[in-house]
């Protein structure tokens, strides 16, 4: 016989655990329904900040990686055509020792004393005797010449062959970093673009941006000297600071783009090494190696216009003090190049030029 008792109820405290956990779901659904999107905006920063940071980091590293294929794909190059001399050298002296046993076998080799009994002329054979002498003196200098030339030749193959496979080895790290670049922008742009266009330009900077352009946040006057009593702007140490300072100037507004040179665009020591060249001072290519460009300068109140500005610990961002503690730069991606205050980033030393 089939059971028809009821269904046992749920108990007072059943009932209040369960009242009390919908409660609290519904609470947190309205919680992150109306999430203080402030707080979300900070989050998004934070995280773009720290994939831009990566990604510069990565950037000089490719900038380093590039500069050296730069310079592989020319000494391959002249290792190449060094060989490619060498070869055709070493077939010359193989075509004229060839000519000199050609030249020999006609003449015979009969014993020259008895060619100089049986000879009608004693006169012409001692002359021609003598020429026979010269010319195995020059075959042997000719196979000394080959022999030398044979070992030259094997070195400069393996060392060209060492440069590709080196080059080769650089392209690989090149598009690695050039992956890893871009995968991270790629995902920090989808950050950014959960956000408002206003919330964009707060999180990426381009707000302050415009703040720059006053002529009280920094001395644009390209590194001309000033007058003691002109409010104190500070000078340039050099004209070739001055002159690196104002070419950059030039360049405001202009975008960051990693691992570019100019003179549209620019990545943060693409910015300098641009700058000063157009001064005509050649700075290595990478941030890290500008750092070691001239005379390291740790206090924040001895730098002066022009002078290199280094920051983080790995030395992976660099700028030109622009005077009143602020740096002109190309920021990151997504920015363009402005003044900024030097305190929004870790300080790390000055470089002044020499």
């Amino acid at each position: 016989m089939a059971s028809h008792r009821r269904p046992k109820q749920p108990g007072r405290t059943r009932v209040t655990v369960l009242t009390a956990t919908a409660a609290a779901a519904v609470a947190l659904s309205a919680q992150a329904a109306h999430a203080d999107p402030q707080a979300s905006k900070q989050d998004v920063k934070s995280k773009v900040d720290k994939l831009y940071e990566e990604a510069e980091q990565a950037t000089e590293k490719y900038n380093g990686a590039k500069e050296k294929q730069d310079k592989l794909d020319k000494q391959v190059g002249d290792l190449q055509d060094k060989v490619a001399r060498g070869q055709e050298e070493l077939n010359k002296l193989r075509n004229s020792l060839g000519s000199m046993a050609t030249a020999q076998y006609r003449t015979g080799s009969i014993d020259p004393a008895l060619q100089l009994l049986l000879s009608s002329d004693p006169d012409s054979y001692l002359e021609r005797a003598s020429t026979l002498d010269q010319l195995t003196t020059k075959q042997a200098e000719t196979l000394r010449q080959i022999a030398g030339k044979q070992r030259t030749l094997k070195q400069e193959r393996q060392e060209a062959a060492d440069k590709l496979a080196d080059l080769e080895s650089t392209r690989k790290a090149l598009g690695d970093k050039k992956k890893e670049i871009q995968g991270k922008l790629s995902v920090a742009q989808e950050l950014l673009n959960t956000l408002t266009a206003k919330e964009k330009a707060e999180v990426t900077g381009e707000d302050k941006a415009q703040e720059g352009k006053g002529g009280d946040r920094a001395d644009r006057s390209g590194g001309s000297r000033t007058d003691p009593g002109d409010q104190g702007k500070p000078v340039p140490e050099s004209q070739r600071a001055g002159g690196a300072l104002g070419a950059a100037q030039g360049k405001i507004g202009s975008p960051y783009v990693w691992g570019a040179t100019g003179p549209s665009s620019f990545d943060c020591s693409g910015l300098t090494s641009w700058a000063y060249a157009q001064a005509g001072v050649t700075l290595p290519r990478m941030s890290q190696d500008q750092a070691n460009a001239g005379t390291r300068i740790y206090d924040q109140g001895s730098l002066k216009p022009g002078d290199l500005v280094i920051f983080y610990g790995d030395l992976h961002h660099v700028g030109l003090y622009a005077g009143n503690g602020q740096v002109l730069h190309a920021p990151k991606p997504g920015a363009n190049v402005r003044y900024e205050a030097m305190g929004n980033m870790p300080f790390q030393f000055g470089v002044r030029v020499g």
